[in-house]
């Protein structure tokens, strides 16, 4: 078992900056990849930034240039970097690690971009 718990979250202007982070606890061992994703209501889930287990980036269009994300292997942790944030940014973000063959869940951390 894996557990994630994402904090961070929360009310920014449009051009804010926000950072995201996932705390991952359990049997991490061998995790294939960390990923964000993130869902608005009424639209599927979208991945927005993620590791593969090479340790290659990849970024969804929509927020390439504006989000990075990051790791930290003793803390256990993936960050995600927001700036430049706009109000389609607006959504809940959920951390994603998949162990084969299993995927795991964070709960969530709600992002909302607005004046």
């Amino acid at each position: 078992q894996v557990q994630l718990v994402e904090s961070g979250g929360g009310l920014v202007q449009p051009g804010g900056s926000l950072r995201l982070s996932c705390a991952a606890s359990g049997s991490i061992f061998s995790i294939n990849s960390m990923d964000w994703y993130r869902q608005v209501p009424g639209k599927q889930r979208e991945l927005v930034a993620g590791f593969t287990r090479g340790g290659s980036t990849n970024y969804a269009d929509s927020v390439k240039g504006r989000f990075t994300i990051s790791r930290d292997g003793t803390k256990n942790t993936v960050d995600l970097q927001m700036n430049s944030l706009k109000p389609e940014d607006t959504a809940v973000y959920y951390c994603h690690a998949y162990k084969s063959p299993m995927h795991y869940w964070g709960k969530g951390a709600l992002v909302t971009v607005s004046s």
